[in-house]
């Protein structure tokens, strides 16, 4: 579906931007060093998600796997689950509230069903 492609594409820039944003801007602003790890991989997980989505938009739109309610699903839970997951630690990283890692395995538990539907629409 293109709005998979268009989130995709929108997301993986804002990987890129907040990479570069917490590799110079954020650099010496962390609280404590180990938050710019965290940083890190929100970054990565955001990347990883947007591509997935990426991919689920180029299957349905070429109708190589078919526009499926599984593949809607795997998209849509992507993308809560960047929302949930690296959002989460965005927020952990620039504010040190600890509580925010309880929303991160939620997150995580998206991504995991995702690539699930992801696999059953294959099969």
């Amino acid at each position: 579906m293109t709005q998979f492609l268009l989130l995709g594409a929108i997301l993986a820039a804002i990987a890129v931007i907040l990479g570069a944003f917490g590799a110079h801007a954020l650099k010496d602003k962390f609280a404590e060093p180990r938050y710019e790890a965290v940083w890190e991989t929100a970054v990565q997980y955001q990347m990883y998600h947007a591509l997935g989505l990426l991919l689920i938009g180029i299957l349905s739109h070429e109708s190589l796997l078919g526009t499926s309610s599984l593949l809607n699903w795997a998209g849509y839970l992507m993308l809560v689950g960047i929302i949930f997951f690296s959002g989460s630690l965005y927020v952990l990283a620039v504010t040190s509230v600890k509580k925010l890692g309880a929303i991160t395995p939620i997150g995580g538990m998206l991504f995991i069903i995702a690539w699930v539907l992801f696999i059953i629409n294959i099969l």
